[in-house]
Order: structure tokens, then C-alpha cells, then sequence
């Protein structure tokens, strides 16, 4: 009799292949090695099996706009864990990341944003920390998903009103239907 666990890792490989031939060279080990031992180190995954295929298929979606594996896979990893931690669907966090800053964590806006999700500066004196590094990974996305959850939960679930509260553009439809259309088109797909 087969276990669930060889009928899980056999649907994964069915996933896995067909995914790594569409890609335009032949996997490079190191890239392999470097989601192996995120996979690992990632505490928001239930388990180990879990991370290496939601990287993996995540890291190809976002080759186009992070080039550095690594890097990729340190921003798949925390984006990850922060969304989770907010209650987030991780993949529409990299769709508001996509849309605010195109995954360029240097990104200011003309507005003074800062960072993949574009959190406005004055937020640090607001909550009494002045001196938190909003270009920092792990800070802006602490911040960004946890403005994000605040208003999606204060609008009771509706996503084109919380998205719209999150760009401060709420009554228009322009931001949240470019992060919608992102989200289903990009990050959703099967």
C-alpha cells in the first residue's frame, strides 16, 4: 500500500517537473540548494515539503523582477512569514508589492513611501519607534502587512475597499483593480 506521504511527494513531482522544463535553462543547483535550506528555515510553513514547492514555484514567478536567487528567496521567505503572521494570503501581499514598488526594496514614491509596500514614514513616530528602518526587509514588511490586514479587517473582508484604503485612494477603482488583476493573473494561477 502506498502512504499518503509518497502519493503527496509523487503529485508534487508531477507539479515540479513540468514547471522546471518550462523554465528557459535547466535548474541551477545552487538556486535548488538555496530554497532547500529556506524551505528549512521557513517557521510559517507547516511543513518542509510545503515551503520547497511554494518557493519554487513563486521564485519562478518573481525571476523576471528579482534576478538574484537568493535574494528572491530571502524576500519569498519573509514575505511568507509576515503574511501569515498578519493572517494574509501571501500571494496578495506580492501582488500589493508588485503594483507599490515592483519588488525594489529601495523604492521611494513621490509621496515619501518607502520600500517593497510603500509605508508612509510617519507611521514610526505614530507608534513610537522613530528609528525603525522602513527600506529594511523584514520591517517594512511587518509594517505594510499589518496596515494591510488592519484595513481589510475594517472592511469587514472587502478587498477593492481595503486595498483602496491601504494607496489611500479609497472610493477609486485603479489601484485595487491593478493589484487584483496581478493577484489572479500572476500570483494565483495554477
Amino acid at each position: 500500500m502506498i502512504g499518503l506521504r509518497a502519493i503527496i511527494y509523487s503529485t508534487a513531482l508531477a507539479f515540479l517537473v513540468p514547471l522546471l522544463a518550462s523554465a528557459q535553462q535547466a535548474p541551477d543547483p545552487e538556486l535548488r540548494e538555496t530554497l532547500r535550506q529556506a524551505a528549512n528555515d521557513a517557521d510559517s510553513f507547516t511543513d518542509r515539503f510545503d515551503a520547497q514547492v511554494w518557493l519554487t514555484d513563486m521564485s519562478a514567478r518573481l525571476q523576471h523582477q528579482v534576478r538574484d536567487p537568493d535574494e528572491r528567496i530571502r524576500i519569498l521567505t519573509r514575505v511568507h512569514y509576515e503574511a501569515s503572521r498578519a493572517e494574509l494570503a501571501p500571494e496578495l501581499v506580492l501582488a500589493v508589492i508588485e503594483v507599490e514598488s515592483n519588488f525594489d526594496t529601495y523604492a521611494v514614491s513621490v509621496a515619501g513611501a518607502l520600500g517593497l509596500m510603500q509605508v508612509m514614514p510617519f507611521w514610526k513616530n505614530e507608534i513610537g519607534r522613530p528609528d525603525d528602518n522602513l527600506i529594511r526587509l523584514e520591517t517594512n514588511l511587518r509594517y505594510g502587512c499589518t496596515i494591510l490586514k488592519f484595513y481589510l479587517d475594517k472592511e469587514k473582508g472587502d478587498l477593492r475597499r481595503a486595498l483602496g484604503r491601504y494607496n489611500g485612494s479609497l472610493g477609486q477603482r485603479k489601484y485595487p483593480n491593478k493589484v487584483i488583476e496581478k493577484l489572479t493573473k500572476k500570483w494565483f494561477q495554477s
